[in-house]
């Protein structure tokens, strides 16, 4: 395996696992008001302020899942450069979003705890809503996007307008990624929290993920009518978007079974499928234009000593990450409840 494909497997591989990650984080935030305190809850944490179980079931992990987004942006500024300067400045608009959501849900998040009062609860809990819900769009659109390709101008340089964010294909995408980050923060709620508000997460997760799949499936009709996806690899496209539906449909059916542990393992694989999808149906593009134009893997990657330089944030800081990953699923491993502490 040359070094070149290496280390786009692990750009890819950073991006899945922050979207793996961080959605259920997302989704988490976005039913959170909708699941209520928790059955278990002793009487003093219940009301303005108390305790949330799909807060609490994201507690340990909340911003350390945000690490997988910050190594992603390290590999791509240092393996790719040319990638980072065109994908940065012609997508600028929604990192920008995605970034102020980030800020918004993370202080939303750790401060709903303070609030004094019904009115300041209601305030908070809509932040924190607002906080996972933006991403979840954001990324979405940065997908479709990404699927669709980016405006090109004369001079070479990717431009984004508002026509090309509110086109019907980036919109589906955001919707669709919108709701399964919902339904695979409800197939996570499932597992970590007490049977009552698990047994709702599974109800609420089914209805989210058949909605993700139908908005889908749009997509697909979208892109099969020549107003969705352009892909340079078809057969490559379908697999990978065959295995998205049936982990979609796997998902779905052990959700509406009360089988907690593969919904959301099929609902894992839902969200880091979109990632190969970009890199594997638009090989060797790492970045296209609308024009059928774009920025191919040679042309995006930094030189050969560049890259042997950067090995060694590949060979530590990456195992870290995992290690830390682990310990932290094993650390706080079990469902919430009365013996656990409230973190927000």
């Amino acid at each position: 395996m040359s070094l070149e494909t290496l280390w786009l497997a692990l750009l890819g591989l950073l991006l899945a696992g922050y979207f793996v990650l961080g959605g259920y984080d997302y989704g988490a935030q976005m039913l959170s008001p909708f699941l209520g305190s928790t059955a278990a809850a002793p009487e003093q944490d219940r009301g303005p302020g108390g305790r949330n179980a799909a807060l609490d079931a994201i507690a340990p992990f909340f911003l350390g899942n945000e690490v997988w987004l910050v190594a992603f942006a390290g590999v791509m500024f240092g393996a790719f450069p040319h990638l980072e300067g065109s994908l940065l400045s012609g997508l600028y608009p929604l990192i920008v979003a995605i970034l102020a959501g980030l800020v918004v849900g993370n202080a939303a998040v750790q401060l709903r705890g303070r609030s004094r009062g019904a009115r300041a609860l209601r305030v908070w809990n809509a932040l924190v809503v607002f906080g996972g819900a933006l991403p979840a769009v954001g990324w979405g659109l940065v997908v479709g996007l990404l699927l669709h390709g980016v405006p090109r101008r004369a001079d070479g340089s990717f431009h984004l307008g508002i026509g090309d964010v509110l086109a019907p294909f980036p919109l589906t995408c955001g919707v669709a990624t919108a709701l399964l980050f919902a339904g695979h923060g409800a197939a996570f709620i499932a597992i970590r929290s007490e049977p009552e508000p698990a047994a709702a997460a599974r109800r609420v997760g089914a209805t989210l993920i058949a909605a993700a799949g139908a908005a889908s499936a749009l997509a697909l009709v979208l892109s099969l009518f020549g107003a969705g996806a352009s892909m340079t690899r078809t057969a490559t496209s379908a697999v990978l978007f065959a295995l998205v539906a049936a982990a979609l449909g796997a998902g779905w059916w052990f959700l509406t079974r009360g089988r907690g542990a593969p919904a959301f393992a099929a609902t894992c694989a839902a969200t880091a499928l979109p990632v190969p999808l970009i890199g594997a149906g638009q090989y060797p593009y790492l970045l296209t234009a609308d024009s059928g134009a774009g920025i191919t893997v040679d042309e995006a990657v930094a030189d050969e000593a560049t890259l042997k330089l950067l090995i060694g944030f590949g060979v530590l800081v990456v195992p870290l990450i995992l290690i830390y990953q682990a310990w932290s699923w094993w650390a706080f491993r079990g469902r919430t409840g009365r013996r656990h502490p409230s973190y927000f």
